[in-house]
């Protein structure tokens, strides 16, 4: 039985209504109180949830004049997508919601999946759905929802949907029931950590944990800097040290690790304090050697496994990155301290290393200091050092001393 709250079953009872009553009867008779929702938007008011589709609607803040019946169907599923996001978030806040599982096809998960990615990390969200086997991430994004596979298409109880629906009410009656013991609170740091920056960051993340903190490393892959930067806007950091920025690169190069135009903003406008390097800056992503784009062939390419290629950045795109980190950070609110490894930013960037090219670092560091001069609140400091040398990660950890102690 969950402590507090119930799990919300979502889906469209004009056309999943039954698997809808299916997975909520299984999980009453578990013992898992439940809320069930409708969010039809082609017949409404049908009387067989708890919270209407009606009601899921009139939740939009802005509530269009027409009925969701009245609309063209995109349209009406994306307004009725913010009506349950403002529901569920409003349920929430009022302790309601233990768990929430969806039930949809294409539609469905695009209406319900927003309204579970609103919720926090570690609360559970379940969603059953015809499309999990292919491209996820417009669904997922950078939260910890669960996506099952449907199998069959979700149009009635049948020898398979039994079992897949079955499975999912099982899975989240296990996680609603059985939490984990609380532990002591400690303030976390958000850091982003690349393979070739991994001796760095093993070092600060080691440094901070005798210092009482509590790391939490972000792969910057796209979504571990997204992912970073939402627990940020939701006061869940207590410091962030961002030293993998790789996901710039990306960004300006078309990479697939790109964490989109919108990277450091939420850095800027936060008053925690950072610290900030260009942890392979020297590279850009992308998937196995043949899928790198036609005019990237003739650059200097690093295969680092099947699956991944890497692109080393040349001098203008170095800049290009500098200029965008600049124009992110210029008005920053919070104090930050940027720290410049001249001896390389990147396991692959050392001499003997394929992609060592310091004159491409070297615009990278110059760019920076001319477009972020020092001021109260910004300092930048080159230091001697390899990113992976002890001496810069044990430089972070002084430096991150100093801004903490600051707002201590």
């Amino acid at each position: 039985m969950p402590d507090s709250g119930a799990v919300y079953v979502v889906g469209t009872c004009d056309t999943k209504g039954t698997e809808l009553e299916y997975v909520a009867a299984l999980l009453r008779s578990l013992g898992v109180p439940v809320v069930t929702v409708d969010v039809s938007v082609q017949n409404v008011d049908l009387g067989t949830t708890d919270i209407s589709s009606r009601e899921v609607w009139s939740h939009h803040p802005t509530l269009p004049a027409e009925t969701p019946a009245e609309l063209d169907r995109g349209l009406a599923v994306s307004a009725m997508s913010i009506g349950l996001t403002t529901l569920i978030r409003s349920q929430h806040r009022e302790g309601r919601v233990a768990g929430i599982l969806g039930i949809g096809g294409s539609g469905g998960t695009a209406l319900i999946a927003p309204a579970m990615r609103e919720l926090p990390i570690g609360l559970p969200k379940l969603m059953v759905s015809t499309v999990a086997s292919g491209n996820t991430a417009p669904y997922v994004g950078c939260t910890d929802l669960m996506m099952l596979y449907s199998v069959v298409d979700i149009a009635g109880i049948n020898t398979v949907s039994r079992l897949v629906l079955a499975n999912a009410a099982h899975a989240m009656a296990g996680m609603v029931s059985h939490g984990i013991p609380p532990v002591a609170v400690r303030p976390a740091v958000g850091i982003t950590m690349f393979g070739v920056t991994t001796p760095c960051v093993n070092r600060v993340r080691g440094g901070l944990e005798s210092r009482g903190f509590d790391p939490l490393v972000f792969h910057a892959t796209g979504t571990g800097g997204q992912a970073m930067e939402r627990l940020l806007q939701h006061g869940q950091l207590a410091a962030i040290i961002d030293l993998t920025t790789t996901e710039v690169a990306d960004e300006l190069m078309e990479g697939v690790f790109s964490a989109g135009p919108h990277r450091l903003e939420a850095i800027a406008q936060s008053e925690l304090p950072c610290i900030l390097s260009v942890g392979a800056m020297d590279m850009v992503n992308f998937g196995a050697l043949d899928t790198v784009p036609l005019q990237y062939k003739d650059r200097r390419l690093h295969v680092h496994n099947a699956q991944v290629t890497l692109m080393r950045t040349t001098v203008d795109e170095n800049r290009r990155c500098a200029e965008f980190i600049a124009s992110k950070l210029q008005d920053a609110q919070g104090r930050i301290a940027i720290l410049l490894p001249e001896n390389g930013v990147s396991a692959l960037d050392a001499p003997g290393k394929p992609f060592y090219d310091p004159d491409a670092d070297q615009m990278l560091f110059r760019t920076l200091e001319t477009l972020l001069p020092p001021t109260s609140k910004r300092r930048i400091e080159r230091l001697p050092w390899h990113i992976n040398d002890p001496e810069f990660a044990d430089r972070v950890l002084q430096v991150f001393d100093e801004l903490t102690r600051v707002d201590g």
